[in-house]
């Protein structure tokens, strides 16, 4: 991916990368926990097909931007992506948001439904029981096949050590975020009946989020696809990229639209 910048808004300088042609139809990629732009989205924006816009932000304490003493909460780092869209005077974007990605994107199309065209939304639950508790009780973590695993930790902390402005801030940074998630209660259904956006679930087989409770989700959003990615993790889901490229630009306007 292509160097970044940075923008300060809301009392952070939160980090940005664009690809493709400024005049392609914007598509906001929001990653997942303790992921960098790249490493969630860096082999998928390199198989689309030319033409569209992709924003890539690194939300606070991720990446190349830095943690604050602002209490982490999804509704913060919604506010910071709209910021973002704002100062690129962007007016509606499509998004594409993954596992804590997908929260800011399902927040931001609740909260600022104009602002969103299509929505995809990636490893995402809308109640924290629609994980399953394996990973909802770190008593069953150990031998669990749906956590990542520890070469997945390892190359998160590397991707961190490599650009935080912080790098000695991951483990207590983790431990943040985890706990802030992990507290979070999600939407009442009533806000995703209420979604305006067309909206692409997907979800792997063997994901955090039961298939169960993506079907809810399906059956809730009034205008919703689902699609779910075989013998897939949840760490695995954005390296489909064989599987997603066809998703997404089958559910998504064409680039010059």
């Amino acid at each position: 991916m292509t160097a970044g910048r940075h923008l300060h808004v809301n009392g952070i300088d939160l980090y940005y990368e664009e690809h493709g042609p400024a005049d392609g139809r914007p598509l906001v990629a929001l990653h997942g926990g303790l992921l960098t732009a790249e490493m969630a989205f860096g082999a998928l924006i390199t198989a689309l097909p030319p033409g569209r816009r992709v924003i890539a932000p690194e939300l606070q304490g991720h990446g190349h931007t830095a943690d604050s003493d602002r209490e982490f909460r999804i509704g913060h780092l919604a506010e910071d992506v709209l910021g973002l869209l704002d100062h690129l005077g962007i007016e509606r974007a499509d998004l594409l948001g993954f596992s804590l990605g997908g929260y800011v994107a399902l927040e931001l199309a609740i909260s600022h439904p104009a602002r969103v065209d299509h929505l995809v939304l990636a490893s995402t639950n809308y109640r924290p029981d629609g994980y399953h508790d394996e990973i909802r009780r770190s008593e069953l973590h150990p031998g669990s096949t749906r956590m990542p695993t520890e070469r997945d930790f390892a190359e998160m902390r590397e991707a961190h050590l490599a650009v935080s402005p912080e790098p000695d801030h991951f483990d207590d940074f983790a431990a943040k975020a985890s706990g802030a998630v992990g507290a979070f209660e999600g939407w009442p259904a009533e806000a995703l009946r209420r979604l305006a956006a067309p909206t692409l679930l997907v979800v792997g087989d063997h994901d955090f989020v039961r298939l169960d409770h993506a079907v809810e989700m399906y059956e809730l959003i009034p205008d919703a696809r689902l699609a779910v990615l075989p013998r897939t993790t949840h760490m695995d889901v954005m390296r489909r990229t064989r599987l997603l490229v066809p998703l997404l630009e089958g559910f998504l306007p064409s680039a010059g639209a």
